[in-house]
C-alpha cells in the first residue's frame, strides 16, 4: 500500500507554520522561485502558491490510499505543478497524466517538475478538457483561475475529451477545470469511461450569474455508482460558504466533491 499519512503536528504548530509560510511568499511576484517544503517552485504568484501548497500538502485534499505502488493518476488542471508534486510525493512510482491549457503556465508546470526531478512517468498535455475536441476561447488570468469563456476570453486553446484517457483503470482523477467539470463528466459517462475511475476529487465552480449545477453533478456520480463527500475548503480558501450566509451577486463559490466506488 502506498499512502502518505497526514502531517503529525498539532493544530497550533500547523497554524503557526502556515502563518510563517504566508508571510514569506504571499507578496512574491510572478516568476519567483520559492521553497515549498522540500521543493523549489517557480510560481504564478504568491497567493496562488500559498493556497495550493496549504490545500495539497498540509490539508491533503488530494491524498488517497492505493493498493498498488504505481497508481495511474489523471490531473485535470495541473497549473504550476503543486498538485503533481503532491501526487509524486505521496506515490513516488505513480504514473501521471496532467492537463494544462494555458501555454505560459504549462511552461511553469514543465519546468517545476524538471527542477524537482519529478517528471519521470509524467505525461504533460497542453490542452483543456471539455465535452468535445476542438478549440475554445480561453480567459487567462496568469494564476489559477483561467477558464474557457467565449464572452471574455482572448486566447484560443486546444480542448480534448477526457474519455479516451480512461481506457484502463484510473486510480485517481482530479478535475479542477474552472466550470467544465459537469460537461466533462457527462461526456465520460456517455462514453462508458467513468466505469474505469476508482476515485476522484472534483472542484465544482459556481460562477456568478451562471446556472448552479452541483445537484446535477452529484446525481450523475450517484447514477455512475459512486459514493461521495462534499467539502467547502477552509475559510481562507473559500470564505463565502461560511456562516452567517450572505449571497453576493458578483461572487462565485466552489467546493470539493470526493467520489469513490464502494
Amino acid at each position: 500500500m502506498s499512502v502518505l499519512a497526514a502531517p503529525a503536528i498539532g493544530s497550533k504548530p500547523k497554524a503557526a507554520s502556515l502563518r510563517a509560510l504566508r508571510r514569506r511568499i504571499w507578496g512574491k511576484p510572478a516568476g519567483s522561485i520559492v521553497k515549498l517544503g522540500g521543493y523549489r517552485v517557480k510560481i504564478t504568484d504568491g497567493p496562488n502558491a500559498y493556497m495550493q501548497y496549504k490545500d495539497v500538502f498540509v490539508h491533503g485534499i488530494y491524498r488517497f490510499a492505493s493498493d498498488r505502488p504505481d497508481p495511474l493518476i489523471i490531473d485535470g488542471g495541473g497549473n504550476m505543478g503543486i498538485s503533481v508534486l503532491g501526487f509524486r510525493h505521496d506515490h513516488p512510482e505513480s504514473r501521471i497524466i496532467a492537463f494544462e491549457p494555458d501555454p505560459q503556465i504549462f511552461e511553469l508546470l514543465r519546468s517545476n517538475l524538471e527542477r524537482n526531478d519529478a517528471d519521470r512517468n509524467v505525461r504533460l498535455v497542453m490542452s483543456g478538457l471539455g465535452a468535445e475536441e476542438g478549440s475554445a476561447i480561453f480567459e487567462a488570468d496568469g494564476s489559477a483561475g483561467g477558464r474557457v469563456n467565449e464572452s471574455a476570453g482572448k486566447a484560443t486553446v486546444h480542448i480534448e475529451r477526457l474519455s479516451p484517457y480512461l481506457h484502463e483503470p484510473v486510480d485517481f482523477l482530479k478535475l479542477n477545470i474552472e466550470g467544465q467539470e459537469l460537461p466533462v463528466l457527462r461526456e465520460c459517462a456517455a462514453a462508458g469511461a467513468l466505469q474505469n475511475v476508482r476515485r476522484m476529487v472534483v472542484e465544482y465552480h459556481a460562477w456568478a450569474g451562471a446556472p448552479q449545477e452541483l445537484g446535477d453533478l452529484l446525481n450523475l456520480l450517484a447514477a455512475q455508482g459512486f459514493r461521495f463527500l462534499v467539502h467547502d475548503f477552509d475559510a481562507e480558501t473559500c470564505s463565502i460558504t461560511k456562516p452567517p450566509f450572505k449571497h453576493r451577486p458578483h461572487a462565485h463559490w466552489f467546493c470539493l466533491v470526493h467520489a469513490q466506488r464502494p
